[in-house]
């Protein structure tokens, strides 16, 4: 039986009490309750039960085992990869919980199926919850949703409950801006985790991105548009990606005052480069980047808050490429890399208000940005993740900025921005192309 569809449904409450009511139904009975990783496991269950259930039944940390008066036990397990696996292969239980099986492949499950038996006249069950999404979509979308099995396979044996977070209603008077949150998603994240829709992850991953040129100069409808001279008192950041034999990606933004993101500037490179011929050295990043800081107009005697990819403090192929940035006087903090909650704050900045502001721009000549955002792709085995056989770089080094100044959905409306800064020219956009297309009445330099 798989129980779930939608985030916020309850499944993890379900998963206890079906335990627990299992345990005290049939004394002497075993149960195992797994999840991805011990954190996960003893944040979602072990906490909560053993703080329930103190007074009849009793936790051992050693066996990660609960054990109840009447001989029932539940065991907590985890498998975070496949050699945990093999730590399981001679266990025999009951009845047998997956929380959150889409994060598991089909063979893992199968693995930890094959724990259900024993020679008692217990029942034998097999409980897992679910949500779209995760690099075990497709076959639990295939056995629970499309019903489509195999001759091995009787469709008797499988039964999905479905679950939206309206279901919770313990959730919904606790924290009644969650549905909020749901609600502000892209379209198909939104029908994915709020309504529960195995059916909608194909397609472009930033659905919501637009380059309209005749939204450029009023900003609506629009994340790309005409560069403008950055006022004095604008905070200033910089984000890096760097790849291993693959192109690295620096970019500078502008945050306003209302914490409008604008994509200033950039920089971005190969391994080689065809017009020089040569590598893109660590130290030949850093010293661009550098002179680019102190030449700058906008960037020039700033100071810059640097974030990149916790990877460039890895020691283990030899010198750390942030060893290179520090000799040059770039300085960066390590970034948030979750990819689930980092790309969920991109949507939120791409996300249109209900006047057609989004509270991230770019300006038109980071050509990377423009060229590579549209063009990525949904993960075939992770579906709410991006491809990364995409030319990710770029959307990697916007998710660390993200999750550097995270924001909540919007609800309230976004003020017009008209009269916050003038156009003016930026690098090869030249001062009569910039009059050219300004609003009668603004100043340009």
């Amino acid at each position: 039986m798989a129980f779930g569809g939608a985030r916020g449904g309850g499944k993890s409450w379900a998963v206890r009490t079906k335990a627990a009511l299992l345990a005290l139904r049939y004394p002497g009975i075993k149960i195992m309750i797994v999840r991805r990783t011990y954190p996960e496991l003893r944040a979602n269950h072990i906490n909560q039960m053993r703080a329930q259930l103190h007074e009849i039944a009793q936790y051992r940390d050693v066996t990660k085992e609960l054990t109840f008066g009447n001989g029932s036990v539940i065991l907590f397990r985890y498998a975070q990869n496949e050699a945990d696996l093999d730590k399981y292969q001679g266990t025999e239980v009951d009845v047998l919980f997956i929380d959150e099986a889409t994060q598991f492949t089909e063979e893992q499950f199968d693995r930890f199926r094959a724990c259900v038996r024993g020679v008692n006249n217990f029942p034998k069950r097999v409980y897992l919850t679910c949500n779209p999404g995760g690099q075990g979509h497709q076959w639990v979308k295939r056995m629970f949703i499309d019903r489509a099995y195999r001759e091995t396979e009787n469709p008797k044996d499988y039964t999905f409950i479905a679950s939206k977070v309206t279901d919770n209603w313990a959730l919904m008077q606790k924290d009644p801006e969650y549905i909020k949150q749901l609600q502000a998603l892209p379209p198909k994240l939104r029908k994915a985790w709020l309504e529960g829709d195995w059916n909608v992850f194909e397609g472009q991953f930033f659905e919501e991105f637009r380059d309209d040129q005749t939204h450029y100069m009023d900003r609506r409808q629009t994340h790309v548009i005409e560069p403008f001279e950055i006022p004095d008192g604008w905070s200033i950041c910089r984000s890096f990606d760097f790849g291993y034999a693959k192109p690295f990606s620096c970019a500078w933004w502008a945050v306003d005052y209302d914490g409008v993101a604008y994509r200033i500037l950039e920089l971005y490179g190969c391994t080689e480069t065809a017009n020089e011929g040569v590598k893109w050295h660590p130290d030949k990043i850093f010293e661009e980047i550098r002179r680019i800081e102190n030449e700058h107009r906008w960037l020039k005697g700033k100071r810059i808050r640097g974030v990149a990819d916790p990877s460039i403090w890895d020691a283990s192929r030899g010198e750390a490429i942030i060893e290179a940035a520090d000799r040059h006087c770039v300085y960066f903090e390590k970034g948030d890399n979750k990819r689930l909650p980092g790309w969920m704050q991109v949507h939120y900045r791409l996300h249109f208000d209900e006047d057609g502001f989004p509270m991230l721009y770019v300006f038109k000549n980071c050509r990377a940005f423009i060229r590579t955002i549209p063009l990525l792709q949904y993960d075939e085995h992770r579906p709410e993740d991006l491809d990364t056989n995409g030319e990710d770089h770029v959307a990697d080094e916007v998710r660390y900025f993200c999750m550097s100044r995270p924001i909540a959905p919007r609800q309230a409306q976004t003020p017009d921005r008209w009269n916050e800064s003038p156009a003016a020219m930026y690098l090869d956009v030249k001062p009569e192309d910039v009059k050219a297309t300004a609003r009668p009445g603004m100043q340009v330099f």
